[in-house]
């Protein structure tokens, strides 16, 4: 027996949507029992919990926004780190100096390297061609 066009799309239309309910289901579990166990409901612990991608989460606009409300009621505001913990402006400017410094140490030692590399490769090079060819003796 042989299905109808339509017929197909009405059962990948069903399974489309069992699927979608039953990653729903997941996560609801998931946030309820993070929730009741007193752990910190984000969307990276949520999406592990359940086993699904943190994508799904924020495609979903009530288990975005439930996940939302839970994260900012148990941390107290929108960042996991209380305000103590939170690096200051002026912290976060001296290690991207830091940071932006040894990049640029690291990118003069990379180009010395490089260039030594090159001299060597030409040393090489330059060896192979000067040195004198084996003489091969053909009147054996």
């Amino acid at each position: 027996m042989t299905m109808t066009t339509d017929e197909r799309t009405e059962r990948l239309v069903a399974a489309a949507r069992k699927r979608h309910d039953e990653t729903r289901r997941k996560a609801v579990e998931a946030i309820r029992s993070l929730h009741d166990a007193g752990e910190l409901v984000n969307f990276a612990a949520v999406a592990r919990a359940a086993g699904i991608s943190r994508a799904w989460l924020y495609d979903n606009d009530t288990v975005r926004a439930e996940i939302v409300v839970l994260r900012d009621r148990t941390t107290g505001s929108t960042s996991a780190r209380p305000v103590v913990e939170r690096a200051s402006d002026r912290s976060l400017h001296q290690l991207v100096t830091a940071l932006r410094t040894r990049e640029a140490e690291l990118r003069r030692e990379n180009q010395l390297l490089r260039e030594a590399l090159a001299r060597k490769f030409g040393e090489e090079r330059a060896a192979q061609l000067t040195a004198p060819s084996p003489v091969v003796d053909m009147s054996k």
